[in-house]
């Protein structure tokens, strides 16, 4: 089950990437349409939009980062966290609901909560 765990970590981490990069990517769309365009009243409205929507971005990605990195530590806060991350992903059709579901049959077994109990050896 730890090569699982292994596998876990790096999806949540690269799903969070994936997230991040998707974030500049419409921040920077966003903030050039509205400097290309010209009009003084879309700058400031396509800024706004984009910086929300990449902050929401950063947001939700950020604790799948946090969290398959301390999956890959095994620290044991870490499971948690990705299993809430996971259930949220669920929603993310059709990737998200995949890498969520296989992250939650993963975490969710006897084996796997062995290796997060304190105490056990890493």
């Amino acid at each position: 089950m730890e090569k699982h765990v292994t596998a876990v970590g790096v999806l949540r981490i690269g799903f969070g990437a994936l997230g991040i990069l998707a974030a500049i990517i419409v921040f920077t769309v966003l903030v050039g349409v509205g400097v290309l365009s010209g009009d003084q009243q879309a700058r400031p409205i396509l800024t706004a939009i984009g910086s929300g929507v990449a902050v929401f971005l950063v947001v939700v990605s950020v604790p799948g980062i946090i969290g398959g990195i301390g999956l890959l530590i095994r620290w044991p806060w870490a499971r948690y966290l990705v299993l809430i991350v996971s259930v949220l992903d669920l929603l993310n059709i059709p990737i998200g609901t995949a890498v969520g579901a296989y992250s939650i049959w993963v975490l969710v077994q006897d084996e796997t909560a062995q290796l997060f109990a304190p105490g056990s050896s890493q």
